[in-house]
This record gives structure tokens, sequence and C-alpha cells, in this order.
């Protein structure tokens, strides 16, 4: 140990057999199999127990010596005479605790579960797997105690991949069974974006700080121009779109309006049930997308905003009518790590265009003229610029974590007499409120009459 009480970078005996024993003892006390203990929050408490003992490490980095240890245990399983596996240095020494955590049995485990198989092929530790093995009904209270938010949707998601009819009666218990079966799934979902433009790389962005990996995600532009960034997230990049979406689950088509119905006429014979097709072009309605799909195609209209580049997005997204719910709640999770998400009727998606999506542009001349007013007064730009940024955000952050109304903050910012109600006065004088109002309302309509155009041009 160095002087600032940090074990060396890599692992030694003492820190993966701590790890190892934070792990069980975790896993016991919740009463999980113990092959489940990649759970999130057991994680976080085993980071905080490490750090405590003096070995700084990330959850990530865990997370990821975990795998590597589980990669080696089953390697063991598939070829038990074959010598101890040497992509884990030292992996003997930990065997029997692997053992011990691997193949415990609790009351939560069925009898019909072939446990080290189905964990195998859920987990993918080699690389290798693709195709889910469903284990057998568990009893209604092997659940209870498990978080399913979002791996409901993603449960249900593989179920119809695999081929399988989703009814609304069986729903839940299909997601009970995946969701022991494995509560990260969603890690193993291929996701596709046809178009490399801010909206696409935000959401990528978004999507990678979840569950999903760098290596399930394709892109696919006709030019390499913005292709490069995707690259850098470790993305892998094409020029075909129809590649993008055989190799897809979920496909967000993020091309401008009036090139939605030539993406989707070159896509449509390779789309299936296993897909979910998502846009965020603005202005194109569900009908025009499922009129171009084949039928029964799960269609979702989605419409970002540009602060999903920072995970400070406002997305609203409207289910086509053969989306289910469990694939709105899929989606939900995929995009939560990209800001605010909400579904409602498809009729409110262009007024959220309006408000959110142009709204941004809205709230940056807003902080423009703040700004520019402040270099009136003889502050330098730079200064000026910087600190309006600053209160644009400050203000932003305190109406959405107060949760009290615009008004209200405004009133506790005004003293009676003082520069602020000047300022307002000036404001309303120069009629702000009624201008903003005007400027929802008119790029709503724009919204609107783009829609009709992609309806009216999709029937050509």
């Amino acid at each position: 140990m160095d002087d600032s009480g940090i074990k060396k970078q890599n692992w030694d005996v003492k820190e993966t057999e701590l790890f190892l024993e934070i792990l069980k003892e975790l896993d016991m006390k919740k009463c999980l199999d113990g092959r489940k203990v990649r759970n999130n929050k057991l994680f976080k408490v085993a980071h905080r127990r490490m750090t405590a003992a003096g070995y700084h490490r990330s959850v990530d980095q865990l997370k990821f010596r975990w795998k590597l240890l589980k990669s080696a245990y089953y390697k063991c399983k598939r070829e038990p005479d074959s010598p101890a596996p040497t992509k884990i240095q030292g992996w003997w020494r930990y065997e029997k605790t692997m053992v011990a955590i691997m193949e415990s049995r609790h009351p939560l485990v069925g009898p019909g579960v072939n446990s080290d198989r189905n964990d195998e092929v859920t987990e993918e530790s080699d690389g290798e797997a693709s195709v889910l093995h469903w284990p057998q009904p568990c009893p209604d209270n092997t659940t209870q105690n498990l978080d399913l938010i979002g791996n409901q949707a993603v449960a249900a998601f593989y179920w119809r991949r695999e081929g399988n009819l989703i009814t609304d009666h069986l729903s839940t218990r299909i997601y009970h069974i995946c969701i022991k079966m494995d509560p990260e799934m969603d890690s193993q979902l291929k996701i596709g974006f046809i178009g490399a433009g801010n909206m696409a790389f935000g959401i990528a962005k978004g999507i990678l700080s979840g569950n999903v990996l760098p290596a399930n995600v394709k892109v696919s532009a006709p030019s390499s121009r913005n292709l490069g960034r995707f690259q850098e997230l470790g993305i892998a990049v094409t020029h075909s779109n129809i590649e993008v979406v055989c190799g897809s689950d979920v496909v967000f088509v993020a091309v401008k309006p009036h090139l939605v119905p030539l993406v989707l006429k070159e896509v449509t014979q390779h789309v299936t049930g296993r897909h979910m097709i998502v846009s965020v072009a603005a202005g194109v309605t569900l009908a025009t997308l499922e009129e171009l799909l084949p039928e029964n195609s799960v269609a979702i209209r989605l419409m970002p905003n540009l602060p999903c580049l920072v995970q400070e997005g406002a997305l609203l997204f409207a289910r086509g009518s053969h989306a289910k719910q469990e694939d709105g709640a899929l989606l939900r999770s995929l995009l939560h790590r990209c800001g605010l998400v909400e579904e409602a009727p498809e009729a409110w998606i262009d007024i959220h265009t309006g408000l959110s999506g142009s709204g941004v542009a809205f709230v940056y001349l807003f902080a423009e003229a703040l700004a520019e007013g402040a270099v009136k007064m003889g502050m330098p730009s730079a200064l000026a610029h910087s600190i309006a940024s600053q209160t644009v955000l400050g203000a932003g952050r305190l109406l959405r974590d107060s949760g009290k109304h615009p008004a209200q903050l405004r009133s506790e910012v005004c003293t009676p007499g003082g520069t602020t109600i000047y300022g307002l006065h000036t404001l309303e004088q120069g009629g702000v409120r009624a201008s903003t109002m005007s400027a929802v309302e008119s790029a709503t309509e724009r919204a609107r009459e783009l829609g009709r155009k992609s309806t009216a041009g999709s029937r050509k």
C-alpha cells in the first residue's frame, strides 16, 4: 500500500478473496441465488466496503472482475478435464469460493431450472451465446423482492423475439421468470441507428451509460462525416442501412423527415416481428410509419431534444397500434439515462416538438440576450456568456428539482422595489410572454404541417 492508502492496480489474492466474500455475504443476506450477485445495488454496497478496506476500485471495475471470474468458472464447467483456465491468473486460488457462490442453492431456485446453463447463456460471459433458453416457471413468491422496473419489458421483448406470443394474462408471469433468470438482460439487446446526427449520437451516449455494450450497437450513414465520434465510443459503423436492421432488435430511424419513406422502403423487407422501429423524425406520424413497414410491425414515435447530448434531454414517445405496454417500458428503460422520458398520446408529440425540441433554441436566444445585456452594461463578453449559461442551468435545475410552479420561484426572486421586478416589468413591456407562447405555437404548427406532408408523401 502506498502513502495514500490505495492498493496497487493489479488485483492481488487478498483483494479478490475479500471481494468474493463480500459478494457472497450480500447475496446470502438478500436470499438470492448466488449467481445473481451482479445486481447493481449489491455492487454499490460492495464498492463501499472495498473502499473502507483500502481498495479503491470503481463499481465498473468490480463488475468487470466478477465477469472474468465467472468466465473462468464456466470454462471449468464446460471443460472439466482441461487444465485450470489461464484467462485469470491464479484462478484456482478462488475456485472454492466461486463454486460456493455459483452453485449455492436457495429456495428461490426451482427444481426445474437448469441454473448453470441458463445463467451462462443469459450472461454471455464468453461473448458467444446469442439465444436465450427459458427456465421452467418459478413460484409466484420468487420475484417479490426483485426490482421489476425496466427488466420486465426486456424479458417480454426477448420472449417475443424468440417467436412466442405474448398475451396480457401471461405477460407478468413471463416477466417474473425472465427477470429471475437475468436482472440485466438489456445488456444483450442489439441496438441500431440509421442516421448519425446529433439526436442519434445523444441517444447512443445515453444508452451506453446504461447496461448496453458498445459492441451491441451499430450505426449507419451514407457518408463518414459523422461516424468518427461513434467509433470513439466503440460503436461499429457502416454505410448499409440493411446491415443495421438485420443485426438489431431495436432500430432508431434518425434521419431527416423527408428521408424516412426512402429509408423504410429500403429496409422494410428485412423488418421482422423481433424488431422495434423507433422514429425520431419530426412530424412523421405513426400512421405513416406503419404504412411503410410490414403489417403488425412494432413502431414507436420518439421526440428527443438536443440536451440528450449531455444526458439532460426531454424525450416524449407514443406507441403505434401494435406496440405493447412492455415495448414502451423497454424504450423507457433504454433511454432513462438520456434525461426525462415520458409516454403520451401521439397528438402531444408535435406540441413537445414546439415546447422542447424547438424550445431549446428559444432558451439559447434568451441566454444570448442576457449575456449581451451584460456586455452593454460593461461586462467582458466571455464572462457574460459564462454567467448567462450558468444562470440558465441553475434556474432550470431549481425549477425541476423544487417541484414548484415557475411563477412561485419567480416571486421568490422578486423583492418589493428591487432590481428583479424592474427588469420583469421591462420584459413584459416587450411582450416576452406572448412572444414565447406564439413561438411554441408556430413550431407546433410547423411540426403538424410536416406530418401532413409525410403522410401525403408516403401514399404516392
